[in-house]
């Protein structure tokens, strides 16, 4: 992909969609679906193409159900038969017999990792959410309101929020209660119901009351058991300036979906814009300390879609959309059209060469929806 000079909405909706429906997706389609077995590869290798590990993991699963469903909405040719050849791998194989699903799977779809993980739930719940408007079985509306109703009974702790897992583990974190909020936000949307309004405005809360720091722009990641403060093992808390995007661009959904006001978006933006982009670079450093000050962390794809998708809605980093799909370009600038290098490594100036990972197209796809968004809306926006 080539740099230009003035770049429009419509030019960088056009390029993005260019990109993602006619070469990222066919690629993928045609060798990130196991066909055989069932579901999808975890990742590919730049060169030959390869699926690279021997596993399924159930937040790959679900995030490229959403993909492809996508790719269904806008014509993408053998998308639907990838959603529903997500979706029974999905329901057949990863249901966990004492509800919810399992996290891990071998190559064949034998269960090896039993672990109810909530960010992983998440994503199922954000799966279905958007299966739903493809396929339209009320079987997955039900499926949805089933698997809010376990997290909300199973997983409540009772200190606020949900436990990490089941079986419990530590730390607790905000990222998966970001990602319930995003998917209760889509189940809200495309498949109304009270359970999932509750959702929306428990996250919303949540968040304000318990991960956000008393300026209220830092979202901390790390917590205590009762979420009363911070986990500061080295003295600061670690926050992600990624992070701080997504929440950022969550809460402009919130107002979207909802029709509730959120504050506190546009200041997690700034504080993430200000002190997490490398100038030198112009890419977003992977973490900070709460204090701005950046860790040895490698920077990563997946921030710079958050990025942009805060810059097309929050007004604190609009003037930066431009910069943010320039850098996720970078990352898109590999011998094969469609994959993409995940990491920038800075100590040695150097893209990584690796297997590019199928969750990351989830990443892309969000920002790529959002960017059409804003460029349909270009006269308002």
């Amino acid at each position: 992909m080539t740099r230009t000079d003035a770049l429009t909405l419509d030019r960088a909706a056009d390029r993005a969609s260019s990109w993602l429906f006619e070469t990222a997706m066919p690629l993928w389609l045609a060798h990130g679906v196991d066909r055989e077995r069932g579901g999808f590869y975890e990742s590919l290798t730049l060169t030959d193409l390869r699926p690279a590990t021997e596993f399924k993991r159930l937040r790959v699963l679900a995030r490229q159900i959403y993909v492809f469903s996508v790719g269904a909405l806008n014509g993408v040719e053998g998308a639907e038969e990838a959603v529903s050849n997500g979706l029974s791998f999905l329901l057949e194989r990863a249901r966990h017999p004492e509800g919810g699903f399992a996290s891990r799977l071998d190559a064949a779809g034998v269960i090896t990792d039993p672990t109810r993980d909530l960010y992983d739930l998440a994503f199922v719940l954000f799966a279905l959410a958007h299966a739903y408007r493809v396929v339209g079985r009320d079987g997955l509306r039900q499926e949805a309101i089933a698997l809010v109703v376990f997290v909300r009974s199973k997983m409540r702790h009772a200190a606020g929020g949900f436990v990490e897992s089941l079986p419990p583990r530590s730390p607790r974190r905000q990222n998966p209660h970001m990602h319930l909020l995003e998917a209760s936000l889509a189940c809200l949307e495309y498949m109304s119901d009270s359970v999932f309004s509750t959702l929306v405005d428990e996250m919303t809360s949540l968040c304000q009351t318990a991960f956000m720091n008393t300026k209220r722009d830092r979202i901390f990641e790390y917590f205590v058991e009762d979420l009363s403060a911070p986990l500061r093992p080295g003295g600061v808390a670690v926050v992600e300036p990624g992070h701080h995007m997504e929440w950022a661009w969550l809460f402009e959904e919130v107002k979207r979906v909802r029709g509730v006001e959120v504050e506190g978006g546009a200041a997690l933006a700034h504080f993430a814009h200000t002190f997490g982009l490398d100038n030198d670079t112009g890419l977003l450093r992977g973490e900070l300390d709460e204090n701005g000050d950046s860790t040895e962390c490698a920077v990563r794809l997946w921030p710079h879609g958050e990025w942009l998708k805060a810059a097309l809605r929050v007004r604190a980093v609009k003037e930066t959309w431009v910069d943010a799909w320039r850098a996720v370009e970078r990352f898109l600038d590999v011998p094969t059209p469609g994959l993409w290098r995940e990491q920038w490594d800075p100590l040695s100036g150097e893209f990584v060469d690796a297997p590019a990972p199928a969750s990351t197209l989830y990443h892309l796809t969000t920002a790529i929806v959002e960017l059409r968004r804003a460029s349909a809306l270009s006269v308002q926006y």
